[in-house]
């Protein structure tokens, strides 16, 4: 356990100790809110309160280990529920009979379950280890495998050939790559490499992103490269940019992004709670207590997830819901409401009104990981498809603009410094006239997945135009940025790129501008700051990087 996941460890623990030390308190106070009910209309404002604070020790009951406590209030919740809804009639006669049943509710405070969710919600978090963009490729076709190797390398990644399927084998006692590229058929060995990494050791031990490329994609050879955990599988001949795709999507998984997540409930031990549990699976997540603040609150943390309950005091979960969908930009939004609500009609109605799950309290901290990471990589796949360009994989023209707006905002809230890079390359025209769009395509893409292993995973990166780029670099200075620019710069240009019998190579030239020297403009006018200083760069050679 890392010191991280230790000190939420205690504070979930510390937590769980105040609620039941809080515990007599509420019971006691329930209690004395019961003994209010007289039976007459006049018992509706208490009803609505005891129906509520019901509702909450339902939800937050189980959470903390008290699941009879959760399992008994929820049943008066419902009873409490009927009353206000006038589902029953002459309800004063059966006053006595809630009042002893709320009495019991302390009896309950001796069955708690200790080993509950402090435990359990403190996950194993992948420790960020910068990859090394290290392939394995493994290829019995070694002419193949050259030309592999060396079109891979132009995209900034560090190639270990292999020709035989024992040499991969030898090679997992020693290291692992990011990836492992293994073409299926080793013709020389007679060897299938989908079956002999099944049986073979050293293979069941290797722990790896498994790419596998084939001549042949029937389904029988596809379900056993799936069985062996296979992370994609590409048919030969090889689209390069597609194959460069595919090992950059297996690299952004294996990162582990971070998932921003808002928790929206007026229970703020409990809100804290899920927060803690959340944060100790990874994620960034923030707590709002006052629901009337949710759009400022969404607009400035820009949650990937919503997870909201159905029933607060002043305001239903649909109705914050709807609220939320009346703002075009947070449509898409995933809404998950998390309530103790049990009426399977009333969760329905609930879901037809904003929101796209429900989650019924409690729930334990390993499922609420479990439904929280799943929706939120599923909400962020189907954002970067809409958002990001199909070539490169960075934001298109609008997203980079709204980017440079959102984080110039955050940068004058705080006090920070953002730099902004406009990035072009250098007589491109010439480069598809010469060698032809496709091979244009490859610079291009070259210089995206540059963009994305040298800069930093705050840093924002987007597709301007036909071969111009724009990074944000939040919380960093003009000088910092310039000589993270120069490297960048210097990188790009010892890349070669090879047409048919020709081999050549590209610059780039780049306009760089700080806030901190312009400290009154908007978003508009770094960009265009940004542009004349890359102008200035293009003018006094190419090959550079201009300060604004």
């Amino acid at each position: 356990m890392t010191d991280m996941q230790a000190l939420l460890a205690a504070e979930m623990a510390k937590l769980g100790n105040s609620y039941k030390a809080r515990l007599p308190l509420e019971l006691g106070e329930l209690l004395a809110l019961a003994g209010q009910l007289s039976g007459s209309d006049a018992d509706h404002p208490v009803l609505e309160e005891l129906h509520q604070r019901l509702h909450k020790l339902a939800g937050s009951g189980g959470t903390f280990g008290f699941h009879s406590l959760s399992e008994q209030s929820q049943q008066l919740e419902l009873v409490t529920k009927s009353w206000i809804n006038g589902e029953v009639l002459a309800y004063q006669t059966m006053l006595g009979g809630l009042i002893e049943k709320i009495a019991a509710l302390s009896l309950t405070l001796s069955e708690r379950d200790t080993s509950v969710a402090y435990k359990q919600g403190v996950m194993a978090v992948k420790t960020d280890v910068k990859s090394r963009n290290l392939l394995w490729l493994a290829d019995d076709d070694e002419q193949l495998g050259l030309e592999l190797q060396r079109l891979l390398k132009q995209f900034g990644y560090e190639v270990c050939l292999f020709t035989r399927l024992d040499q991969v084998e030898a090679a997992t006692g020693s290291e692992q790559p990011d990836i492992l590229i293994m073409d299926v058929m080793f013709a020389k060995e007679g060897m299938d490499a989908t079956k002999e990494m099944n049986i073979r050791h050293n293979f069941k031990a290797f722990h790896c992103p498994i790419l596998f490329i084939s001549a042949r994609g029937d389904f029988t050879v596809r379900v056993r490269a799936a069985r062996l955990g296979a992370r994609g599988f590409l048919v030969k001949p090889l689209d390069v940019p597609k194959l460069v795709d595919r090992i950059e999507q297996i690299m952004e998984a294996e990162k582990k992004a971070v998932y921003r997540v808002l928790i929206v409930d007026d229970d703020e031990t409990l809100s804290t709670h899920y927060r803690l549990v959340l944060m100790s699976a990874g994620m960034e997540v923030e707590v709002l207590n006052q629901p009337e603040k949710i759009i400022e609150r969404v607009s400035t943390f820009r949650p990937e997830l919503v997870l909201m309950d159905l029933n607060m005091p002043e305001y239903t979960g649909q109705e914050v819901a709807i609220v939320i969908r009346q703002h075009e930009q947070w449509i898409g939004l995933p809404i998950i409401y998390l309530s103790a609500e049990a009426d399977v009609d009333q969760q329905i109605k609930a879901m037809g009104k904003g929101a796209d799950d429900f989650l019924i309290k409690p729930i334990s901290d390993t499922r609420l990981v479990a439904a929280v990471t799943v929706r939120a990589a599923r909400a962020r796949q189907l954002s970067d498809l809409m958002s990001k360009d199909s070539l490169t994989g960075l934001l298109k023209h609008s997203g980079i603009k709204e980017a440079v707006e959102f984080e110039l905002a955050r940068a004058q809230r705080n006090g920070f410094s953002l730099c902004v890079v406009m990035i072009d390359i250098d007589h491109f025209k010439k480069v598809n006239d010469t060698y032809g769009h496709a091979e244009g395509d490859c610079v291009i893409m070259a210089v995206a997945h540059l963009l994305k292993q040298r800069l930093r995973k705050s840093d924002i990166v987007g597709r301007y135009g036909g071969e111009e780029f724009v990074a944000v670099l939040p919380e960093c200075d003009a000088i910092t940025a310039q000589q993270i620019m120069n490297d960048l710069r210097e990188s790009f240009s010892a890349l070669r790129f090879h047409h048919q019998s020709v081999d050549f190579g590209c610059t780039l030239s780049a306009g760089l501008v700080c806030n901190k020297q312009y400290p009154e403009a908007s978003a508009g006018k770094l960009l265009v700051a940004a542009d004349e200083a890359m102008y200035m760069a293009k003018q006094g050679g190419r090959n550079r990087v201009c300060v604004a």
